[in-house]
């Protein structure tokens, strides 16, 4: 959990980030054109590659990706499908598909994500990938609970809790790994569902596991989700204060905060966090969510 933007190609699908490492020469790659929010630059490379090569699976892919960032979700779709059909390995298609899944979390689709992510899913538990096909199997749950489906997303993070904890001879770290995201996930969906109680029972869970200190990378993301609970509890002053301490380079996180201080009354601010989302560049989970929302908001505002 707790996908972010950072440096480099990491921000982008695993696909993209192989062909951008392996570019040469001066001239930026349409990769690199991605992560400095050059889209339409980025499409075009893309396309060029394609006139030559029209089954390249990271072209495809990056024409995708390129069109979603710039909220042309139906036009990214035959790209991503063509990189799936164009998929010379089992992996290969995988990533494809998750990242077309997320490509429909850019549209608020929870369920045609869940159709591509459930084929990746699959691929993973039958090759006894446990740990991926329990990442898959959040990124569906994050993806609907983001699209406001609070059933689809608590039966996946239960999923994917149950398959990483399959690893086998896993370990205590692990473990409590699988145990703080479900405990983290319940307590979101709670609080989405306005059950704050639970929420904060949940919390609870996630703050005593986190106390056992074998997961310490984890502890960043427990001011977001302290933050996240007091949003939803409509208890704005105590949500900034929790998200000043969360990591203000994740797009939804941003988000977060633009509507804490939109909450609060302050404009200024809440504007300039949403324009923060909105520049996002990443093709990932957190940003499937808040860079539509943040860009909807900001064009909201222009015309009123």
């Amino acid at each position: 959990m707790g996908c972010r933007e950072t440096g480099g190609v990491a921000r982008l699908p695993a696909i993209l980030a192989a062909a951008a490492i392996g570019a040469a020469g001066w001239q930026p790659t349409g990769a690199q054109l991605i992560n400095t929010g050059h889209f339409a630059e980025a499409l075009a490379a893309f396309e060029a590659t394609l006139r030559t090569d029209p089954k390249s699976v990271a072209a495809n892919n990056g024409a995708a990706v390129a069109l979603d960032l710039m909220g042309r979700y139906r036009e990214a779709q035959p790209y991503f499908t063509a990189a799936i059909k164009a998929s010379r390995t089992p992996l290969e298609k995988a990533l494809a598909e998750r990242a077309m899944a997320i490509g429909y979390g850019f549209a608020g689709d929870c369920g045609n994500a869940e159709k591509l992510e459930k084929r990746a899913f699959e691929f993973y538990v039958e090759t006894l990938d446990f740990p991926n096909a329990g990442d898959v199997a959040d990124e569906i749950g994050r993806l609907c609970l983001d699209a406001g489906d609070f059933e689809r997303a608590s039966e996946w993070y239960q999923k994917g809790h149950d398959q990483g904890m399959q690893e086998p001879n896993i370990s205590q770290t692990r473990t409590d790994l699988w145990e703080f995201r479900l405990a983290h996930a319940r307590a979101r969906i709670a609080a989405q569902r306005g059950r704050i109680a639970e929420a904060r029972k949940q919390a609870q869970k996630a703050r005593a596991i986190l106390d056992h200190g074998r997961i310490p990378d984890q502890e960043e993301f427990f001011p977001y989700l302290q933050g996240y609970l007091s949003f939803y509890a409509s208890d704005y002053a105590e949500a900034l204060s929790a998200l000043n301490r969360a990591s203000h380079t994740d797009p939804f996180i941003q988000c977060l905060i633009a509507r804490t201080y939109e909450a609060l009354g302050d404009r200024a601010r809440a504007m300039a966090f949403y324009q923060k989302a909105a520049a996002a560049t990443a093709h990932s989970v957190p940003a499937a969510y808040a860079q539509p929302f943040a860009r909807r908001k900001l064009a909201s505002w222009v015309t009123h």
